[in-house]
């Protein structure tokens, strides 16, 4: 459909954020003279405690609106990719944002020139600058890791060249790399792609499914030596920047961001190390489940439970998200509805419209959503999903000042997942057709394999070939294909034929070029079914806990705000407590099958 053919209701009302192009245009003519004001600034911030509350105030402002323009102008465009007034509008924006940048630079560099000591002798002449303390003690935190002027220049222009190497992964993959059709088991050829790979793999047909794998991976087997060639460059770069900066490690590096210790990582693999007897378990009811003598890895990705119709409308799943997440408070469910009746959720596909899900917003507007909602089950729990994204947003705003108004990377996913999980929870409870308890279980378990076991093992990989540079080691194609082949005999258990091709798995994943990310997936994971599980069972004690937590922002680190609200991510405990409920899942699933 066009948009023009979607009744109002379902389309987001961004009025709060511009009330017109005409007044997005206002705005956006505003913001280079502030610019300009603030780098009259420059050499001068730290003149007394009125001139830095100043600088400050001023920078944040011009972060403010800033965001707001660019939000904006995105948000605009994701309605109709191909609407040349908002391609127009979002480039002017970003180019504004380049420009902006410029005046600014200087900013945070002047600010390092000085230290904790002296700013805290600042504040205490002027009650406005208390409550940057959290903002300045994390600003000074890195004064250890930078260095002088002339070397920083240096690795600013480095880090284009830092790039290559993910760059021309990229373009391998995603240009370059072609791939020869699967066949099916009536010999019907399947055109395969990155973007194809899974959704063939999820078939029901098994010829169709070996054949896709191993015409997948031939095509990663003729390019591995490039490819090895590529981690080890990224690899390299990234100890060459931690060394530099005087870390220990690439990891300790990567992780220093957010404040996470080493720990959080180590204990994640040891408690998944502990359980794997439990998805061990898991695929060995797999494989009798469909049946199988032997259970190969490409036929991991098959649903156990297809032979269903689960047909969920939007008006339903509204219904259902909002029974699912009562046990969070009147206000939390308030403000859903809220979201429902003021048109927070742009809901269906039509022409031009960006593909996918997501929850965006600014300090100032709503916390939109994006849906291309598609009357099932998993657009019912990507809605249930994405309004955990913008509560968390909604709770920051309302309860911390901008300069904290955001949250980490780190916690980015925990909402959005808590409230997954609190769906599944009153699904398994309420659900009276065993065959949609058994549809929703195995959705749960499929989330605890792809989230925690796999980001799990790549996160280990990941570990492993750092450490092994790290020690004087060099990085072959052959190394991390044994490696990783490895990884997978470990992970998976001897209920799985572990095909030689799997080896080659590892170099179809961008993430391993995102430094030390996809730890995250799994610790996030892990934090979401803690909470989910201590809503459900504790009571209004953990309830005002957890929406602590959502109110936090980025007032404190992200680990010591999730421990305030009772869940501690340097202690294994925590992914093992997560681990323990997919076993107890697991054991279900068993039953109702």
């Amino acid at each position: 459909m066009t948009r023009n053919e979607i009744d109002k209701e379902y389309k987001w009302d961004l009025s709060d954020l511009f009330s017109n192009d005409e007044a997005w245009q206002k705005a956006f003519d505003e913001i280079e003279p502030l610019a300009q004001d603030l780098n009259h600034h420059k050499g001068h911030l730290l003149d007394s405690a009125d001139t830095l509350l100043k600088g400050i105030e001023v920078h944040d402002l011009i972060d403010r609106k800033l965001t707001n323009i660019v939000t904006y102008s995105r948000l605009k465009l994701d309605e109709n990719t191909k609407a040349s007034k908002y391609q127009m509008m979002s480039s002017q924006a970003e180019s504004l944002v380049a420009k902006v940048g410029a005046l600014t630079a200087f900013f945070a560099p002047e600010l390092m020139q000085s230290d904790l000591e002296t700013v805290t002798k600042l504040m205490r002449e002027n009650e406005g600058l208390k409550i940057y303390r959290q903002f300045f003690e994390d600003l000074y935190r890195n004064q250890p890791h930078i260095l002088d002027e002339k070397i920083e220049n240096i690795l600013v222009q480095t880090e284009e060249i830092g790039a290559t190497a993910a760059n021309a992964y990229g373009m391998l993959l995603n240009a370059d790399m072609t791939f020869e059709p699967a066949v099916d088991k009536i010999g019907n050829s399947h055109p395969l792609s990155n973007g194809t790979y899974v959704p063939l793999m999820m078939s029901s047909d098994r010829v169709l499914r070996k054949d896709t794998m191993k015409k997948y991976y031939a095509s990663y087997s003729a390019h591995i030596n490039t490819i090895a060639t590529l981690m080890q460059s990224e690899v390299k770069k990234n100890i060459f920047f931690a060394k530099t900066r005087h870390f220990e490690s690439a990891r300790q590096a990567a992780l220093f961001s957010n404040n996470v210790p080493v720990a959080v990582p180590d204990a994640l693999i040891e408690a998944v190390h502990e359980k794997l007897p439990a998805f061990h378990h898991y695929m060995k009811i797999r494989k009798k489940a469909l049946g199988l003598d032997e259970m190969h890895l490409y036929d991991i990705y098959n649903p156990i439970v297809d032979d269903i119709e689960y047909k969920v409308p939007y008006k339903e799943a509204q219904t259902t998200v909002i029974e699912a997440l009562k046990p969070l408070g009147d206000d939390y469910v308030g403000t859903l509805k809220e979201a429902y009746q003021q048109r927070w959720i742009d809901v269906y596909e039509t022409e031009g419209k960006r593909s996918g899900a997501y929850s965006w917003g600014t300090y100032d507007s709503r916390p939109y959503v994006l849906l291309n909602y598609k009357d099932n089950v998993d657009s019912m729990f990507t809605l249930a999903h994405e309004l955990g994204h913008s509560m968390h947003s909604y709770l920051t705003h309302q309860h911390q000042p901008f300069v904290y108004g955001n949250y980490s990377i780190f916690v980015a996913e925990v909402a959005s997942t808590t409230n997954e999980a609190l769906l599944n929870h009153y699904l398994m409870e309420t659900l009276e057709d065993d065959k949609k308890k058994k549809y929703i279980l195995n959705h749960y378990l499929e989330q605890f394999r792809g989230t925690i076991f796999r980001q799990t093992m790549f996160a280990e990989f990941e570990r492993d070939i750092h450490a092994h540079v790290e020690a004087g080691g060099a990085l072959t194609a052959e190394y991390m294909c044994n490696h990783y082949l490895e990884l997978n005999k470990l992970y998976f258990g001897d209920d799985v034929v572990i095909d030689d091709l799997i080896k080659y798995e590892w170099a179809r994943i961008p993430h391993m070029y995102y430094n030390f990310y996809v730890y995250q997936y799994a610790t996030g994971f892990s934090a979401a079914v803690a909470f989910a599980d201590k809503i459900v069972n504790e009571g209004q004690d953990a309830v005002n806990a957890y929406l602590e937590f959502l109110s936090s922002g980025s007032s404190d680190y992200p680990i010591h705000i999730l421990r305030k609200a009772g869940v501690d991510m340097e202690k294994a405990q925590t992914v093992e407590h997560a681990l323990n409920v997919f076993e107890a899942s697991v054991k279900a699933f068993e039953k109702l099958l």
